[in-house]
């Protein structure tokens, strides 16, 4: 069993900061890749950005110089640094991370339950 347990998100006015946590636990072998994602009211849901196990990055253009993402390869856990916060951020952000469960076993996408952000004055 795997989960993703994300925390961080809250109410913050335009241009304050924000940190998302996602921590994974349970059976994990190996873990890849591990991403935010977030999904607005009435929007589809959109990449913000990534990182691999190695540490290389990749983020949306909408957020590229404010957002960082970083990780903890000891602790499963994706980190997500949000500055310079703006009304269009404001979204539903999911974890997701990639991994093995057991040796030999498939590569699966995990999903945490979401985190609400909202920038609102």
């Amino acid at each position: 069993q795997v989960q993703l347990v994300e925390s961080g998100g809250g109410l913050v006015q335009p241009g304050g900061s924000l940190r998302l946590s996602c921590a994974a636990s349970g059976s994990i072998f190996s873990l890849y890749t591990m991403g935010w994602y977030r999904q607005g009211p009435g929007k589809q849901r959109e990449l913000v950005a990534a990182i691999t196990r190695g540490g290389n990055t990749n983020y949306s253009d909408s957020v590229k110089g404010r957002f960082t993402i970083s990780r903890d390869n000891a602790k499963n856990t994706v980190f997500m640094q949000m500055n310079s916060l703006k009304p269009e951020d404001t979204a539903v952000y999911y974890c997701k991370a990639g991994l093995v469960a057991v040796v030999a076993g498939p590569k699966i996408d995990y999903w945490g339950q979401g985190t609400q952000v909202t920038v609102s004055s």
